[in-house]
């Protein structure tokens, strides 16, 4: 289960606030403070079935590490995501041309997939490509990361940016993921996001 908070960022002088910001530093754990280059590849059929049944497939890059996520279902409220999530190690730059629909067989949800799928290919639907500034962080009794989003959604419609902010609970409460992310919004001026990357691409791809 992914449970996070998602804002939007206002600018990058705000993008840069944040990540330099003194009581996050304080909750901070400085021994996780990284950035990393990362680039998602989002697939579907040609049809769209995974979109119609609110499922994402995605293959990404972080820090040289490659996984296959499928990611479904859920709820979003006022900036707060809940979904259930997969991930499963890849190798390899061809999975970001072509991706194997059975690599979460050996799972239940897997399995539904494939059922799902049937005999439609996947194909590559969009991709995203970001700078992530991200931190471990303690608030409450609750251990979450903190991650800031800089760069791009590239769909063959043309492109859209990438500014955003995420919370994602690793332990403990979502109330305290909540709770502080109701108080950077209120001193950064965020705005909390209801979509996700995959659905801003798909507006774009559908306009």
């Amino acid at each position: 289960m992914e449970l996070e908070m998602k804002y939007s960022i206002p600018s990058k002088e705000v993008a840069d606030a944040l990540w330099s910001d003194d009581f996050l530093m304080e909750i901070g754990d400085t021994a996780t403070r990284k950035k990393m280059v990362m680039k998602a590849v989002y697939f579907d059929t040609q049809d769209g079935v995974l979109s119609k049944n609110n499922i994402a497939f995605r293959v990404r890059s972080e820090d040289g590490f490659m996984l296959a996520t499928l990611k479904w279902g859920g709820t979003v409220e006022n900036g707060f995501h809940s979904r259930e999530e997969i991930n499963v190690p890849v190798s390899g730059a061809g999975c970001f041309i072509t991706s194997a629909k059975d690599i979460f067989k050996e799972s239940e949800d897997g399995q539904k997939l494939l059922e799902l799928l049937g005999d439609q290919p996947l194909v590559n639907l969009l991709e995203t490509r970001f700078l992530r500034s991200c931190m471990r962080l303690s608030y409450g009794a609750s251990i979450m990361e903190m991650a800031i989003d800089t760069g791009s959604i590239i769909t063959d419609k043309g492109e859209l940016p990438i500014m955003e902010l995420e919370l994602e609970l690793y332990a403990g409460d979502p109330a305290d993921v909540k709770a502080l992310g109701e108080k950077l919004e209120e001193r950064f001026g965020l705005v909390p996001g209801n979509e996700s990357k995959l659905k801003r691409g798909l507006d774009l791809i559908r306009s």
